[in-house]
């Protein structure tokens, strides 16, 4: 099959650079009309540059493909409304929303700062919320969507020195599932994706040996598979990076079940290898199935 966005109206936050370029030039060049965001700030998120936008839309026109800049913030409801109305106005409507907008301010959890903590929240994980709630009445209402959120494996299994970046980009895993279960009636899948990608929010981490082994254009064909009509997928957790491509999933272990009275502490105890033990295990796709197991027979 050939995936191709045709008639579709796509954006892609954070897309003046990195990965949301090569999001953004990917989905174009398969015909989608794209909504380029980028405030243009540094990797902390301060400042603000019109031309980062701007070099990626001027890129998509020149290669035949269509689309507009925009440089709002995801981080304000008001503005990330306004990236929304952007597709809008220029388009009519929004297919596709991804979520890719991001910042780092690492330190260790001891040196952190409130406002570098808050901050890097609001932008990962609330300005993720905003933006797809501004897009949600519409896809709701033409029951068609396809949304991809922007998870890490910082969240997933942890990184030193990103706590308030860890901690955002495991609650967006969050937010993706609980709305897979409010989308799917309306035909709107959510996803994660974990990448693995050489940008400038990395590109002091790693040798230039490993850069170019981890082109953000290796990650960008998962994101354009998750948002095609080919995708029937929701709720999942997807790594890429560097050609390689793959599921995650939490899964649960079968634990021990302390019956006809109060467990005690002493009986954790006494039994913590096989609570621990995830030899066999379960995948469950809602909290009420693991409520269910929990609850036994």
């Amino acid at each position: 099959m050939t995936v191709r966005f045709d008639d579709r109206v796509a954006i892609v936050t954070g897309a003046g650079n990195g990965l949301g370029r090569a999001h953004a030039l990917l989905l174009a060049s398969r015909g989608a009309r794209v909504v380029v965001n980028d405030p243009g700030g540094a990797r902390d998120g301060r400042g603000g540059d019109a031309s980062a936008a701007d070099r990626v839309v001027a890129e998509i026109k020149a290669a035949g493909g269509i689309a507009v800049a925009n440089y709002d913030s995801v981080a304000d409801p008001q503005a990330a409304a306004k990236i929304v109305k952007t597709a809008t106005d220029a388009f009519g409507t929004v297919d596709i929303v991804v979520n890719n907008a991001g910042i780092l301010r690492d330190k260790t959890f001891h040196n952190m700062t409130a406002e570098d903590f808050e901050f890097v929240v609001r932008v990962h994980f609330l300005g993720t919320a905003y933006v797809t709630h501004a897009a949600w009445p519409i896809l709701r209402a033409k029951s068609y969507g396809r949304v991809v959120f922007t998870s890490s494996g910082s969240g997933i299994y942890g990184n030193f020195g990103q706590s308030n970046y860890a901690g955002a980009k495991l609650a967006v895993v969050g937010l993706m599932n609980a709305l897979r279960l409010e989308g799917q009636r309306y035909n709107i899948m959510v996803n994660c994706l974990a990448p693995v990608a050489g940008t400038r929010m990395t590109e002091d981490l790693m040798p230039p040996e490993v850069l170019e082994r981890l082109k953000p254009e290796f990650v960008s064909p998962m994101v354009a598979w998750l948002c095609s009509d080919a995708c029937t997928r929701t709720g999942e957790i997807w790594s890429a990076g560097a050609g390689f491509f793959s599921r995650i999933e939490y899964r649960e272990g079968p634990g021990v079940r302390i019956a006809g009275r109060a467990p005690t502490p002493e009986d954790v105890a006494a039994n913590i290898e096989p609570i621990a033990d995830l030899t066999t295990n379960t995948a469950y796709r809602t909290s009420s199935e693991e409520v269910r197991a929990v609850l036994g027979p």
